[in-house]
C-alpha cells in the first residue's frame, strides 16, 4: 500500500490582480500539485493560471465544495491522498477553513489521519482585527447577523454588551450588497462610545480601513461600500491593555 499524501490549506487573494499577496514558498508547493479541493473549480482555476502553475489544467482534477456537493461525494474527495497523493484545499478568498466550508474537509482529513499543512496568506477577518486597534487577546467572529428585523437589532445589541462588558472584540461579515444598511443599523443600535471598526476592500488598492466611535461616525461622510466585501467589528478601543496585563 503507498505511503498517504498530505492535504495542504493554501491561501488565495482576497481580490484580482494580487496574487503577490501569496509568500512565494506556497506558490512553489501549489506547484507540485495537481489534485484540489475548491469551493469553485472556475475561479481556483483563475488563480492557479494567475501564479503560472507549471501543471497542464487537463491533467488536474478539481473536487468542488459547496452547497450542491453531497455527504457521500465528500467522503471521497480524499481518496487521491490515501493513494499517496497531495492535494491542496482552496477557499474563494482567504484561508480555508476560516469562515469557509474547508473546515470540512480538514475533519474529514482528522479522521482518516492525513497531515494537515497549513499555510499562511491573507485573512480578511485577522488583518481587519489588526488593523482595527481592538482587542485582539479577546475576539471572536460572529459571521452574519440575523438579515431580519428586530432580530438583527436586538443581536447587534447583545453582543455589544457583551464585548463592552468583557473587552472582547466582537468580528461580522456582511454580503456586499447589505453593507450600507448594515451601517445604518449600527450607528442607530449601538452607544456612542463604542468603536466601529470598517474594513472593506483588504489588501487591494482600493483598502479602506477605518475605526471610530460610532458617535465619530455620525458627524463624517461614510465610505462608499457598494459591492465591495467589508469586515465589520465593535468593542472597546484597546488603551494600556497589554501593559496593565503583563
Amino acid at each position: 500500500m503507498s505511503e498517504k499524501g498530505k492535504l495542504f490549506l493554501l491561501p488565495t487573494p482576497l481580490g484580482e490582480n494580487v496574487s503577490h499577496t501569496i509568500p512565494e514558498y506556497v506558490v512553489e508547493v501549489m506547484h507540485t500539485l495537481d489534485y484540489f479541493i475548491a469551493e469553485r473549480a472556475k475561479t481556483a482555476r483563475r488563480f492557479l493560471k494567475d501564479i503560472n502553475t507549471p501543471v497542464p489544467f487537463p491533467e488536474m482534477v478539481f473536487f468542488e465544495l459547496n452547497k450542491h456537493t453531497l455527504p457521500e461525494e465528500i467522503e471521497k474527495f480524499l481518496d487521491p491522498i490515501l493513494d499517496g497523493k497531495n492535494m491542496g484545499l482552496i477557499s474563494e478568498a482567504g484561508l480555508p477553513g476560516i469562515a469557509d466550508p474547508g473546515a470540512e474537509i480538514v475533519a474529514l482529513a482528522h479522521r482518516k489521519d492525513i497531515e494537515v499543512v497549513p499555510f499562511v496568506g491573507p485573512s480578511s477577518i485577522f488583518m481587519a482585527l489588526m488593523a482595527s486597534g481592538l482587542n485582539g487577546q479577546q475576539f471572536s467572529f460572529c459571521g452574519y447577523l440575523p438579515v431580519k428585523q428586530p432580530a438583527r437589532n436586538q443581536t447587534l445589541a447583545r453582543l455589544e454588551q457583551h464585548a463592552l462588558k468583557t473587552g472582547e472584540a466582537k468580528i461580522f461579515i456582511e454580503t456586499p450588497y447589505r453593507n450600507e444598511a448594515f451601517i445604518k443599523d449600527a450607528l442607530s443600535t449601538l452607544s456612542n462610545s463604542t468603536t466601529l471598526c470598517i474594513a472593506a476592500n483588504i489588501s487591494l488598492p482600493t483598502q479602506y480601513i477605518n475605526s471610530k466611535t460610532v458617535k465619530e461616525w455620525k458627524n463624517i461622510q461614510m465610505p462608499d461600500l457598494k459591492k465591495k466585501p467589508a469586515i465589520f467589528l465593535i468593542g472597546k478601543s484597546v488603551s494600556g491593555y497589554y501593559r496593565h496585563t503583563k
